[in-house]
């Protein structure tokens, strides 16, 4: 067990990065106070009588609004954990540079004990309390899926907020990773673990990075362990299969399977389908403890699932170079001090698993435009592109045939746009980090570089409001 709270554990970053700048202590510690916590408590009725739901919604910083976060169905959820990744979701959309303020919630229940009926009446009851309390709006606080949720609970929270409020005519934009048939975005499911996947190829291509762990530079024939199989790790799964690297151990609650020759991710998710289990897919070695994974001969671990599943007692198992964090605060603070000993390179959270905020901001502005991206534009760059390339054949004599010429032509679909934004963003955020590790102040660790990139933008913004003057 961690010695610490999961928000301990966060405030003990934030007040190691601080102490490197030199920000005025009431500035850094507004950066780092929850300005807001709700905690509701309703009744539901189930077959099996009554239950009294409990539910939190936490903002963490109004220095940008609204606020962007996600809403988790666990029984875990309680003041702590929701505060803390509020935290992270600010630090996480400062160093993207995304316009949102951070914030987190969610009901503490299994989804999986409830029936579809009591999950939406569930669902749309917490849409209904936040709404009376001024805690969801497209221009307050605008939710998203996280553990436990998904589209369809998101749409049941659109439809509830568009009911309260019919007057609002930017409604859709009040949550986000909705379904495509009622204002969700192409690429918004598979954004957190690909997105994963352009940080880890620019890590993998820093020459120096490489060196001090003593590993070739490229993502081709990287091993790569996943804790999680769900949403992230899947995603992130096929998408280092893109790049050639190979998955050679994944875990999930119910134990881990390893093949040191890889594992084919799409099968596997078909194989979870069918079975409901990671478990007995062919060929695979496969160990009870979910937690073996993390032992696994390869060169990168990605904890996709939750936080503080890398403690001290973990970390002295891990013999993979580098840990990219798919979760929220998966490793400890005391876990990533033994780590640092060992020399791994931990890219954290609010580097790695930004693409979920991110494609959730392209979201966001195509709700409020109220038209997909490329719809005014994508016919005349066609046009104009076809004009340039009948204009080079004429000129040089030499022409393209048909097929090569049609898939110039194709140009971009709301996917391919997305995509491109989400590798874009990942790509711009990891090099501003790196940066900063390597500038004035000379940090060691990808995270306190992070922090410190975090703390001066927010700090930066909050002096250019003339709220510290």
């Amino acid at each position: 067990m961690p010695s610490m709270t999961f928000r301990q554990d966060i405030d003990r970053r934030f007040t190691e990065a601080a102490a490197l700048t030199s920000h005025p202590q009431g500035l850094l510690e507004q950066i780092r106070g929850v300005n807001s916590v709700l905690h509701v408590r309703f009744p539901l009725q189930t077959e099996h009588g009554y239950e009294v739901i409990h539910g939190w919604r936490a903002e963490h910083s109004h220095h940008k609004t609204p606020v962007k976060g996600g809403i988790r169905f666990n029984p875990n959820v309680n003041e702590d954990s929701v505060s803390a990744i509020s935290a992270l979701m600010t630090y996480k959309c400062a160093i993207a540079e995304i316009p949102f303020g951070g914030a987190n919630g969610g009901l503490a229940i299994d989804p999986r004990k409830y029936s579809v009926d009591d999950l939406q009446a569930v669902t749309r009851r917490f849409t209904a309390e936040l709404a009376k309390k001024g805690f969801i709006g497209p221009a307050i606080d605008v939710p998203a899926p996280d553990m436990g949720t998904g589209p369809r609970e998101m749409g049941w929270i659109m439809d509830t907020y568009v009911t309260l409020r019919g007057d609002d005519i930017d409604g859709s934009a009040c949550v986000t990773g909705k379904p495509l048939a009622v204002g969700g975005i192409r690429g918004r499911i598979e954004a957190t673990g690909r997105g994963l996947v352009y940080v880890t190829r620019e890590l993998c291509d820093d020459r120096e990075l490489m060196q001090s762990i003593g590993c070739n530079r490229g993502l081709v024939g990287k091993r790569v362990a996943i804790q999680g199989f769900g949403n992230v790790g899947h995603n992130a799964g096929l998408t280092f299969e893109e790049y050639d690297a190979k998955v050679v151990a994944v875990s999930e609650i119910e134990g881990t399977i390893y093949h040191p020759g890889g594992i084919d991710i799409k099968a596997l998710h078909q194989h979870r389908e069918n079975t409901g289990s990671i478990l007995n897919f062919a060929d695979t070695k496969q160990l009870s403890d979910s937690n073996a994974v993390f032992g696994a001969d390869c060169d990168i671990i990605v904890p996709a699932a939750t936080e503080t599943v890398i403690t001290a007692e973990i970390a002295p198992t891990i013999k993979a170079k580098i840990i990219v964090e798919g979760a929220n605060g998966p490793v400890t603070c005391d876990a990533e001090s033994i780590l640092r000993e060992k020399g791994v390179v931990i890219v954290p959270g609010i580097v790695a698993n930004a693409g979920g905020v991110t494609v959730s901001y392209f979201e966001w502005l195509k709700n409020l435009s109220h038209m997909r991206f490329g719809r005014m534009t994508q016919k005349h760059e066609k046009s104009m592109l076809s004009n340039v390339i009948d204009a080079m054949e004429r000129a040089s004599g030499h022409w393209l045939n048909p097929q090569d010429k049609q898939t110039i032509l194709a140009g971009g679909g709301e996917w391919e746009l997305v995509d491109s934004g989400l590798d874009q963003t990942m790509t711009d955020s990891f090099h501003r980090v790196v940066a900063r590790m390597r500038g004035e102040e000379k940090v060691n660790d990808l995270r306190t570089a992070a922090m410190l990139e975090a703390i001066d933008k927010i700090a930066y913004n909050y002096l250019e409001l003339g709220i510290f003057p």
